[in-house]
Formats: structure tokens, sequence, C-alpha cells
């Protein structure tokens, strides 16, 4: 005999007092026998199927289909101490940018240093604590923005700063042994601090730059030349001396074959711009959305925009890249102040967000049919993030499971702490077929040039099942080997521990050519100087940047008293002599 449910009583009486009045009295008195109880089942099952299966219960068909998810077990696997990277001077830069970024190879970090600007380029082995005296790429004049880390080139890096210019960094094999002031490349198209930079996802040596002069530019960086002054395009730049609020971008994202390009502004609007000719050809009108962040859902043929309502609650919004009169689906979050920074991973299509100063990480799993978005988890951390910097998946532990990888700034512990996304597996050895399909890897699907004269390809796939090789559907030509070739050359750096008998032959070539080039470049007798050149990054033009210079690039300095001498190094001489008045003692009289 069961007891007594009074929902399940109540529900009952009102249906069945009419007909079974005997029934209902024996409710009443404290029991339900198992003949009335297996009548109410067999009713609901009935009601169940003429709607279809929903029960008329929206949350029910949601959660059904939420348990099928592979997914939902997702958690958030924080590094130790000794795993992390501690003693990192993270910068204090208010800028809604990540501040980080990763690659198999590296992690780079923008830290705070007193005159210019710089940034830490760690391997990403190199775990424990960061000695303090560690060597910085330091080459900027202004604080450094943001770094990013050329998909296609694991050794390089571009840079965006306050002092109006992008620098591309070409950073040794074996990692900066000594502080890096000179650039590879310095471009010099922007009169105002540039606040955005982002690599095109399939053509090689193609950089977009945002700043706020209200210009939107497309570089080619394998150009001649150690400066550049002039885009191979210009996106978006103002128009009889208006500085439009549509030009000022607040983030940007290409779609996944690079033919598109979405944006949002300081307008708070969500655009789809064509980045070859500038073209608008979508424009969100949404009022009851204020975008800031925008996110190409690459696969799901979607756009997904972070931002706030017109109540200041944070929401995520879907769009339909073709169609931005309406959004697909809306959802309120929180109210919190921070900035949503949205990732996703289109091989699981898994969403994460993470707030600007938030400690939670919310996971989403993302579908072409409604409700399109289902919320799976979070994972919560009491330390608040500044930044977060993300790992290519080629770059994942495969063996333990893991299908994302973040690393986390956390700028009052100075600490770049890595957080891993694992699925639990029975057996977590072996490599798992269903969570690891053909990715993006790091081969460039065309040139720069080819995108430029209007080629569009999807990335070139490859497989993470370790020992599996994958060939490029598009073959390099002969030259771009020969520069690929070229540029691996320089970077590589002999280890003195290695003899001559332990390289083979690719890297003896790679070390005869480096040799081959120091000795063309830097010649060992002074009086040889025959092929010198001027080197252009040390000389202030104002043609295309009336409103900032290249100053003489030095390390920063790294205490009190060398920032006086260098304040006082540049000071005129009547300043000095009236401070060397005042620092004298006074006479007794």
């Amino acid at each position: 005999m069961w007891k007594r449910r009074r929902d399940v009583v109540d529900h009952t009486h009102t249906h069945t007092h009419s007909q079974e009045s005997g029934h209902s009295s024996r409710l009443y008195a404290g029991e339900v026998s198992d003949e009335h109880l297996s009548k109410l089942v067999s009713s609901r099952r009935s009601k169940g199927q003429r709607s279809g299966g929903i029960c008329n219960n929206s949350k029910m068909s949601w959660r059904s289909s939420f348990r099928c998810s592979k997914f939902r077990h997702v958690f958030g696997k924080p590094s130790t101490k000794e795993h992390g990277y501690d003693g990192v001077p993270i910068t204090r830069g208010v800028h809604d940018n990540h501040y980080c970024s990763a690659n198999p190879c590296f992690l780079a970090v923008v830290t705070e240093s007193a005159g210019g600007g710089s940034f830490l380029v760690l391997p990403i082995h190199h775990t424990g604590r960061v000695d303090p005296q560690h060597p910085r790429v330091c080459g900027h004049s202004g604080s450094v923005l943001d770094v990013k880390w050329n998909p296609f080139d694991d050794h390089c890096i571009a840079s965006c700063s306050e002092d109006c210019t992008v620098k591309i960094w070409d950073i040794p094999v074996c990692g900066v042994q000594q502080n890096l002031t000179r650039a590879r490349k310095t471009l010099m198209g922007h009169s105002r601090r540039v606040a955005l930079i982002e690599w095109h996802p399939t053509a090689r040596d193609l950089l977009l730059s945002s700043a706020y002069d209200y210009k939107v530019l497309l570089w080619d960086v394998s150009q001649a030349g150690a400066v550049l002054r002039y885009p191979v395009r210009v996106v978006l730049m103002p128009v009889h001396h208006r500085c439009p609020s549509d030009a000022l971008l607040l983030s940007v994202s290409f779609s996944s074959d690079g033919s598109r390009l979405a944006v949002t502004s300081k307008d708070r609007r969500v655009r789809v711009l064509d980045p070859r000719t500038g073209r608008i050809l979508q424009v969100s009108r949404s009022k009851s959305h204020r975008a800031s962040k925008v996110l190409y859902i690459g696969g799901l043929k979607m756009l997904l925009s972070t931002g706030s309502s017109p109540w200041n609650h944070r929401q995520i919004v879907l769009w339909d890249p073709d169609d931005l009169s309406e959004p697909l689906y809306e959802e309120d979050l929180d109210g919190s102040a921070g900035v949503l920074f949205p990732f996703y991973d289109p091989d699981t299509h898994m969403l994460y967000l993470a707030g600007k100063g938030d400690g939670n990480i919310r996971y989403y799993e993302l579908s072409t049919e409604k409700p399109y978005i289902r919320f799976l988890t979070e994972n919560r951390s009491l330390l608040p993030q500044k930044g977060l910097g993300v790992m290519p998946k080629r770059g994942l532990d495969v063996s333990a499971c893991e299908v994302f990888r973040f690393y986390r700034l956390i700028a009052i512990k100075d600490l770049v702490e890595p957080l891993s996304m694992i699925v639990p597996r029975k057996e977590s050895g072996i490599f798992q077929e269903d969570l690891y399909p053909m990715t993006a890897g790091n081969q460039a699907a065309m040139t720069a040039l080819e995108w430029l004269s209007g080629i569009n390809r999807s990335p070139v796939l490859m497989s993470l099942k370790p020992g599996t090789r994958v060939a490029n559907p598009y073959p390099e030509s002969p030259a771009e080997r020969r520069l690929v070739r070229q540029l691996s050359s320089l970077r590589f750096q002999m280890d003195p521990a290695v003899t001559g008998s332990e390289l083979d032959f690719m890297e003896e070539a790679f070390l005869e050519e480096q040799l081959a080039y120091q000795d063309a470049k830097y010649p060992r007798e002074v009086s040889d100087l025959s092929g010198w050149q001027p080197d252009e990054t040390q000389t202030p033009t104002y043609r295309c940047t009336p409103h900032c210079c290249e100053p003489a690039e030095r390390p920063p300095p790294t205490t009190e008293s060398e920032t006086l001498l260098f304040l006082f190094s540049s000071a005129p001489a009547n300043i000095l002599q009236t401070a060397r008045r005042d620092q004298r003692p006074a006479r007794n009289a």
C-alpha cells in the first residue's frame, strides 16, 4: 500500500469524485490502492501520447534532449600551481581585450611595464615561478593592447599598441633569451591607438587592424620591407572628415572561410561586411540588445553576440547572418557589468561564456533546431579573470579527453591558470573518435594575393589522432616553400649541448642558412658596411601618422632609478640645472 500524497490525492479527487466516490472516500482515509494507482498512471501516459510525447510541458522536452548530450558531464579542471605560470606582472589595461594568446609552442601575455609597452613570451611547458627579470618583447613605445599568434606559424606573433603601430615579431625556436626590441615588420597606417588585430582564418600573412582613428585596414605582411605604410585594403575609413560611430569597432570575427566579417561598433549594433570591399551587407535593428562582442558560429550558419539589454542585464543573442532584422534567440543572463567573452568550438558545437571580472565560465551546446541553445553547466572559481587565452585544438591532450583549454589571467595573484575542459570517459587513455573529428589545422588554404583576387576556400583540416597525417588539398608552390624554409632557418638556434653529429640533414641546412644570413646582414668587420641600409623603424615620420612617431626602441626601465635617469637624460639643460640647484643642501648662515 502507498502513503498519501496531497498533490496526487487532490488531483485524483477532483477528476474521479463523480465516478468513483468509494475510491475518493478511501483516498481521504489515508491510503491509495494499487488498482487506482495503475489507472492514474495509464491515464497520464495516454494524455502524453495524445500530445505527441511532450506532455504539454516545454521544459520536459528540453530536459529530455539535454540528457541525450554526450557533453552534459563536461567539467573544468584547473591546473595546480606547479603547472601554472606564477609571478607574471599582468597588465592593468582597461581595454576589453584578452591580453593573452596561446599556441602549442608558446604563451604570450601582455605585462605591465614602466615606459613603453611589453609582453612576455613563455614556452608552453615553462610552468612554475616566472623569473621577474625574464626577457620580454619590448619594442613598442606605448602600452601593448593585444597580441595574436599567427594561426599558420607558431613562431610569428602580432601586437598592437597605443603608439599607433602594429608589429610583427619572429620568436626564436628556443624562446626569447634576451629583450627583443626589433620587429620583423612595422605597420604604420593608423594615427590613433590600435585596439584590435585579427588574422585571416584561411589566407596566409593577412592581418586586419582597427584603431581609434576610425580606420579598419587589411595588411599583407609578406610584402617586402621592414616598414609597411600602405595596406592592401581599406575596409572602413572616415568620409569627408566625419567619424561615424559605426566605424569605431569593439570586436571583429571572420567567417570560417574568411569571406565575411562580422563587427560590433560603438553604436552597439551588429554588422556583416564584405572584407574585400568594405560594403555593409546587414545591420541589426533590434532596440532590445546593445551588442559588445560578436562571434561567427561556424558550421551552423549563425552569429552570436553578447551585450546588454535596456535594463543593463547581460544578454546572449543568436542571429541569422543573412537577415539581422530580428534575432533568432535572445536570453538574459544576469545583472553583472563585466563584458562577456564568447568562445565557440565548431567540432563539439559547444559555446563558452566568460565574463571579464567573473570567476565562472558557462558552457552551452548549440544546434540548428529550436531552442538553438541549451545550458549544460558552469565552472566556478573564487578568483576573477581579467582576460583569457585559448589553446588551438591541435595543442590539446587527446589522451585525457580534453576538448578545450583556457588560460585565465588572474591579475590579483599575478597568475596565469590553465583550465582544461574534460569529457569524462571510462577509458581515457585511448583516442576518442567521436570527440575529435577533423579540425582546422596549421596550414593555410591560400595566399593573401589569391584571397584578394576573390578566391574563397575552407580551412585545411587535420586529424588529431596521433600518427595520422592528412594531405593538404591545396599544395604549396615552390616559392612558398622557400619562404617558409627561410623563416624557419632564421628562427633556428643551435643548442650548445648539441653536436653536429646529432643534427639531421634538415637541421644542418637550417644552420647553414642562418649563418649565411647573419654573415650577409651583420658583417664581422665594422668597416665593411657596403650592404648596410638605414632602419626605417628608427626614423620619425609624420606622413601617415601625424599624431605619433616612432622613438628609438629600447627596453623599458625596470626600476625607479632607471626611470628617473631616462627622464632626466631626455630633459632640457635648463631643467636639469634647476633640478640640481634644488637638490643642493642649504648652507648654514
